[in-house]
């Protein structure tokens, strides 16, 4: 600042303490459009190399656990873990784009972002990954990884300046929020499992130990920390995992390959009434639990495409989960006990072991193409609304916009790898004409006796509602045996 004197202008070197709690925004403003204090905006913060290498490796922490979650869904037997593991692996697709993303921001190509960033924590997700039990699964995931997932982010926000690395801010702040929510949901899903963890405790601690050895190998998630050397040898990664295709369902279903019930045949049978048709309706929901279960296969066994695609597939994915969670819901809602229906894994077993990725791809697009006429989404809708069945039309209207978005990401990742769309839909139809549905060897091999399990679901949707059973529906009992879910007449051979 200036001041005059007798003798002429003095220059005087202001405090820059005193002018920082002097200086204001006019008005009493929130300085910085809200995103820090002056003083915090001061703060050295992280150099673009240090806050690159770190996000890279958040970028590989989310990819890793992406993959593990589509990897350990299938043969995951608990249903409420296949739709936690969709939605995470969902969350997790999410955020490795917005990383890609904002690396791509700061450095110019080649990006390295399919460089393992250490080999310790390679070690550490391949053995996570090979865990050999549900148990092992959650603690690695749920108690270790993403509790230090968090912690870094939580810190990396921290050290980095919040005006000059505002961008990267924002997406730390974002992707907390999903982190924090799988954080808390682990920690209940490993106390749900204590009576099986706690007997071997002593066995599983030891490959903790084995897990927090390669973090501290690799400096930490984010690299932060003083390395403590050699990484440790790997233990159920020793012999490298193999995908297990084989979907798995818990005790509460009871008969998966139970063929005995055609839900469509009395869905589109325009002699039913409505009303019980909204009880299909909601098992057809609940049996998407098979379309994950499937499509985890396709995601993981196709490798080297874009990272839209894995996006995109995981996006639908974690949607065709949603819709089975709809159907539980709508079996609650009823007074309905889910449990009493029996709902198969046919459709996922039989194309996860018969086709290749591509084409159980090609049987999924095929599928999606038959939901969107008039007798497909929009059919299930109109149903609902005839039943008066409030929440039954609202599921079935949000089911009806998910599958416009699926049918897009079909067009994108399936459709573009032919010459024309007609050619595509063809090609899934005939792969999915392969597929041979064991009705008869499941009957003879006592895997099965395809029960018709509709009249005793029907009574009961019947007396939680306090109406009288219609004969025609009550009658019911068509099943799988010569027709697809598609009412395709299937060949003596399938």
């Amino acid at each position: 600042m200036v001041a005059f004197g007798r003798g002429g202008p003095d220059v005087i070197s202001a405090s820059p303490f005193r002018l920082m709690s002097t200086y204001q925004p006019l008005h009493g403003l929130p300085a910085l459009a809200g995103l820090a204090t002056f003083e915090e905006a001061q703060r050295p913060g992280l150099s673009v190399e240090e806050c690159v290498r770190r996000l890279k490796r958040f970028h590989y922490a989310f990819k890793r656990l992406h993959e593990i979650f589509l990897a350990r869904l299938t043969a995951e037997p608990v249903y409420e873990l296949k739709m936690a593991f969709s939605l995470h692996a969902h969350y997790c697709a999410e955020h490795v784009a917005a990383l890609r993303q904002r690396v791509g921001e700061m450095r110019e190509p080649p990006l390295g972002l399919e460089i393992t960033p250490d080999p310790a924590l390679e070690i550490f997700f391949d053995e996570i990954q090979a865990a050999p039990t549900t148990e092992e699964l959650l603690l690695g995931v749920y108690g270790t990884t993403v509790p230090v997932l968090r912690a870094a982010l939580v810190k990396h926000r921290a050290d980095t300046n919040p005006l000059a690395d505002a961008p990267t801010v924002r997406l730390i702040k974002f992707a907390l929020v999903e982190v924090e929510e799988m954080d808390e949901y682990g920690t209940q899903a490993v106390a749900a499992f204590d009576s099986k963890i706690g007997p071997r405790h002593a066995e599983i601690s030891t490959w903790l130990s084995l897990l927090d050895d390669c973090l501290a190998a690799a400096g930490g998630l984010d690299g932060t920390s003083p390395k403590s050397g050699q990484a440790p040898a790997r233990q159920n990664s020793a012999t490298p995992f193999v995908y297990d295709k084989v979907p798995r369902r818990d005790a509460r279903f009871a008969d998966p390959y139970n063929m005995g019930v055609n839900a469509e045949a009395f869905l589109y049978d325009p002699l039913q009434p409505p009303e019980p048709k909204v009880l299909m309706m909601f098992y057809k929901r609940l049996r998407e639990i098979d379309v994950p279960e499937m499509m985890a296969s396709i995601i993981t066994e196709t490798k080297g495409k874009p990272w839209g695609y894995y996006r995109d597939m995981t996006r639908q994915l974690w949607d065709e989960a949603r819709h089975a969670m709809l159907g539980e819901v709508g079996f609650l809602s009823l007074g309905v006990d889910w449990t009493k229906v029996m709902v198969n894994f046919t459709w996922s077993l039989g194309l996860n072991t018969q086709l290749t990725a591509k084409e159980r791809h090609g049987v999924l697009y095929f599928i999606e193409q038959g939901l969107m006429p008039k007798t497909g989404k929009r059919f299930e809708w109109e149903t609902a609304q005839a039943a008066h069945n409030a929440l039954s039309a609202l599921f079935q209207d949000y089911d009806w916009a998910d599958e416009v978005l699926h049918a897009r990401v079909g067009r994108d990742w399936y459709v573009s790898q032919f010459e024309n769309p007609k050619e595509a839909v063809e090609w899934g139809d005939r792969a999915w004409s392969k597929v041979l549905i064991g009705w008869k060897q499941w009957k003879d091999e006592g895997l099965t006796e395809h029960r018709n399990w509709w009249p005793d679901v029907y009574l009961d949707w019947c007396r939680a509602q306090k109406i009288t059973p219609d004969e025609k529906v009550l009658a019911f009992a068509e099943t799988y045996e010569t027709k697809r879910a598609d009412l395709k007449i299937l060949s003596a051979s399938a």
